[in-house]
């Protein structure tokens, strides 16, 4: 399968996935819109909705992975960067646009950081979504107009990297120990051993550098809004 721009026809990004687009946002009439703007400027057979992350991930278990995911950032279960990188875990080969009201310089640089191929500010007309696509399907990064990159601030870009370096399964234990549960507890939400998870929690720490599970739950939290914006004076 192939996803390739509307007329005017633009390069197809190649692949072996279905034709098919994931909208995810919980606003149903921005949903219908993007909607209509994708099978306008792309060619798209299908364009799924939802308006929660854990919708949009069971979406993904059931179906092969879609040529493209426009995503909003802010959702009903799940806000900032971290519901990009899980969905990234999720659909490792499939671009992602990040298409939001919230277009503060540092927001679309942590974005790109954690993997976005796009990021497309909401209510844009039509022609940013086909230039967005057409970026991607040559292989590059669609930054919108006026842009200008953030820089290095604090350890943001070092945080979003390791946190996006997780496997799934080691995403899913981070939830978890966020949510405070013990590696008895999340073995058997995740029905394996305890020796595995302290497995993984041993990896996890590695990988994000840390040497306890309340500093690993601390660098995950760097992946919110509120870490990702600059500083007030």
């Amino acid at each position: 399968m192939s996803l390739q721009t509307a007329a005017p026809k633009g390069p197809m990004i190649e692949n072996d996935q279905n034709n098919w687009a994931l909208v995810i946002d919980d606003h149903p009439l921005f949903c219908d819109a993007l909607e209509l703007t994708l099978k306008s400027v792309a060619d798209f057979s299908n364009v799924v909705t939802a308006s929660r992350m854990e919708a949009a991930l069971d979406i993904l278990v059931v179906k092969e992975a879609p040529a493209l995911i426009l995503l909003d950032l802010n959702l009903p279960d799940v806000s900032g960067l971290d519901g990009l990188i899980r969905l990234k875990r999720n659909a490792e080969k499939t671009p992602v646009i990040i298409v939001s009201s919230m277009t503060d310089n540092s927001i679309i640089s942590g974005a790109i950081r954690s993997g976005a191929a796009g990021f497309v500010p909401k209510h844009s007309h039509r022609s940013v979504f086909r230039d967005a696509i057409t970026c991607i399907a040559e292989g590059k990064v669609y930054r919108p107009a006026g842009f200008v990159d953030a820089g290095v601030v604090d350890d943001g870009p070092d945080t979003l990297t390791r946190l996006s370096s997780l496997t799934n399964q080691q995403g899913r234990i981070l939830q978890l120990i966020c949510e405070g549960k013990l590696n008895k507890q999340i073995a058997f939400d995740l029905s394996i051993a305890e020796t595995t998870v302290k497995a993984h929690v041993t990896a996890i720490m590695r990988k994000l550098g840390v040497q306890s599970r309340t500093q690993a739950v601390l660098v995950a939290q760097d992946a919110k809004f509120a870490n990702v914006l600059p500083k007030s004076p």
